[in-house]
């Protein structure tokens, strides 16, 4: 079975040969993961796609999903430890040189309902010519890569965009102070997205759009059900009828944290897949499998456990073999791998997972 085929097919529910290899999120760590990797495994060049003969996963469609032209990127101060920085996005941050950990969010672009008119039109008109400058050239590379196309990706959604444009807490008295722009804003860019699509797939078949969120916390949702409904799924039912149209087969959501509320009411507006299903949340796999047995599930093995003993990444090991047992399933870890994860267990994880599949 061909590789596209057998994502698209274990995503969807259908009979595939095997589950996809290396395809679940997780597969790569922290800015210090791979250098400790390297060193306990003495390749100074370590390629763990390439180690443990990973499956080919999603083909992103490089197209510009965001502003355009982009804010200047600027370093606004540094020292031994940590850069001060305005990205692409316009949106200003702390990191740690080694990007050992999140960055710490200072400033956002949009502040007031003016600030969000004058972005808008500056910035997030169609331009659609410039949007998909890329995209012949991707055609061209995919016509020897068996893989799905995806649209959308990191960081574009509904919430995650607005959050991104105002910051958290901003959006969420934005939620009750200005809604209308909130509406405007999300709807502007499902308008820029859903024109994108449309066009794309004219060009060629898009087989997974992936909308990027993080909106949940331990407790869950950082927005109310009835709010998601009113705010964010009338773009999402619009995202699902084109892909209805033009025959696109998954849909997928990543949000972190618990996601048990947002699962049930996005399944309900077209959404078919879900990742990555954060295990220290509350998420269980297992729960969601019997809950929801067409979702397409990616993900919900805990990273934590594979710092532990054999003991605990075999529980993980066990719990992958029955959601690979049960279907609709392609196995990950539940987020990017921590540095206290050791070449040893990552290698022994990997390993006893690829027999699992029988990859």
């Amino acid at each position: 079975m061909k590789n596209r085929d057998r994502i698209i097919a274990t995503l969807t529910g259908r009979a595939a040969d095997r589950a996809p290899f290396g395809v679940g999120l997780g597969f790569w760590g922290w800015g210090e993961t791979l250098p400790r990797w390297r060193a306990e495994s003495g390749i100074a060049d370590l390629d763990t796609a390439a180690y443990f003969g990973y499956d080919r996963g999603f083909a992103v469609a490089p197209l510009q999903y965001g502003p355009l032209p982009h804010f200047a990127e600027k370093v606004i101060r540094e020292d031994g430890e940590f850069v001060v920085s305005t990205d692409w996005r316009g949106i200003t941050v702390r990191n740690r040189r080694d990007y050992a950990s999140m960055p710490e969010f200072l400033d956002h672009p949009i502040k007031t309902p003016d600030d969000w008119r004058r972005y808008k039109a500056e910035r997030i008109q169609p331009r659609l010519a410039e949007r998909l400058a890329g995209l012949d050239k991707f055609i061209a590379e995919m016509a020897a890569v068996d893989a799905p196309v995806q649209f959308g990706t990191f960081p574009w959604g509904a919430f995650g965009t607005a959050r991104d444009l105002l910051g958290a807490e901003q959006l969420l008295v934005a939620f009750y102070d200005e809604p209308a722009m909130v509406h405007d804003i999300i709807e502007t860019h499902v308008d820029l997205w859903v024109a994108m699509m449309e066009l794309v797939q004219q060009r060629i078949g898009i087989d997974h759009i992936h909308i990027w969120e993080d909106m949940s916390g331990r407790q869950g949702s950082l927005i109310s059900m009835a709010m998601v409904e009113e705010f964010m799924m009338p773009g999402y039912d619009r995202i699902a009828a084109c892909a209805r149209r033009r025959g696109v087969p998954v849909i997928s959501v990543d949000s972190d944290g618990r996601v048990d509320e947002l699962v049930a009411c996005m399944t309900r507006h077209g959404i078919n897949a879900f990742l990555p299903f954060e295990v220290q949340a509350g998420n269980d796999i297992e729960q969601f499998r019997r809950d929801f047995p067409r979702l397409g599930i990616i993900g919900g093995l805990d990273k934590n456990a594979l710092s532990l003993s054999r003991k605990e990444i075999n529980r993980e090991l066990d719990k992958a073999e029955r959601m690979l047992a049960a279907g609709g399933y392609i196995p990950g870890c539940d987020h990017l791998i921590p540095p206290n994860v050791s070449w040893d267990n990552w290698k022994y994880f990997n390993v006893q997972l690829k027999k699992l599949i029988g990859a």
